[in-house]
């Protein structure tokens, strides 16, 4: 088979899939249209998220066999026609699952204890102790919307706590020994903290809204690492300044697909993210929550690893 890489990945992908026999050539420059002159000549294409791969993409890649994507999700990637047309869907959610986890709990236990405001605070001569007395996460309910792979590597990095975890998911039985499967309505009624962990679809953009979050009962906590577009920013703005939610933890960002820097120029930047950047109790992360050296390594390895049990 031939295939073409369409991102720089960790070197044990190109290598293994050397080793497998397969030919593999390299192009991370050209433009999509250049592309797609090209793609009927390969077997399957690997990529993260350098462009999305639409219908019409699709259609000039007469010979394709697999996409990998070396992530979790296939938002990006017209699904339907490219199963229609018997192109196999490879995802890696197995692969950074684990710092996925590690990354929400981080950013939770950071909010918590205030880590963020009181470093600078220090750094800037301030000695600030009551100011930055923390909370603890022991005693509280954590609420997970989503129960996959990231939810569940999430879960099971709060064994250590005693807290209660329930979880929300379209799909039945999703539950385990480390989360109890709820309703959306309990998990309004008793969650302290949500995180998120779902994919992006059609059901879950625009989720977390005004309604959503004034069902909650109490003052609540929100991690997201999951996608951006999962969060209406400006009704997030709205409940951290009346206290509904507590504080945020955000690695996703609804304006991730606009040039990200050029929202730093006066007259670009929403007003809902000027309120974000401002705020001490809201932690912002580069959608980096599954973005470690050890993942970049797994997710290389379970693309190959699909590959190898599907064509070999």
């Amino acid at each position: 088979m031939k295939i073409l890489h369409l991102d720089s990945n960790h070197a044990l992908l190109i290598n293994q899939l050397n080793d497998l026999g397969y030919q593999n050539d390299e192009d991370y420059i050209s433009s999509k249209e250049e592309i797609i002159t090209k793609i009927h000549n390969y077997d399957g294409f690997i990529i993260r998220s350098r462009f999305s791969i639409d219908k019409a993409f699709l259609d000039k890649a007469t010979n394709l066999k697999f996409i990998g994507r070396v992530g979790a999700g296939l938002e990006n990637i017209d699904c339907a026609h490219a199963e229609s047309k018997g192109i196999a869907l490879i995802a890696a959610p197995e692969g950074n699952r684990n710092a996925v986890g590690e990354h929400s709990l981080g950013m939770l236990l950071s909010l918590f204890n205030k880590l963020n405001k009181a470093d600078k605070e220090v750094r800037n001569g301030k000695w600030l102790r009551e100011e930055n007395r923390g909370i603890e996460l022991d005693g509280r309910t954590v609420g997970l919307i989503g129960y996959g792979n990231m939810g569940k590597s999430f879960a099971k990095k709060l064994r250590g706590f005693d807290v209660e975890v329930l979880c929300y998911d379209i799909k039945p039985n999703v539950g385990n020994a480390n989360c109890k499967q709820v309703s959306l309505t309990e998990l309004q009624e008793k969650a302290d903290v949500l995180s998120l962990h779902t994919p992006q679809t059609p059901l879950t953009e625009n989720m977390i809204n005004s309604d959503i979050i004034n069902g909650f009962k109490k003052n609540f906590w929100l991690i997201n690492t999951a996608r951006g577009k999962s969060v209406v920013t400006k009704d997030l703005v709205s409940a951290l300044k009346t206290g509904k939610i507590s504080g945020a933890g955000l690695d996703v960002l609804e304006y991730e697909k606009a040039s990200f820097e050029n929202l730093f120029s006066d007259d670009k930047m929403p007003e809902a993210f000027q309120y974000l950047i401002n705020s001490e109790n809201v932690l912002l992360s580069p959608h980096v929550a599954g973005w470690t050296v050890e993942s970049k390594e797994r997710l290389a390895q379970t693309i190959v690893d699909k590959i190898k049990a599907k064509f070999c």
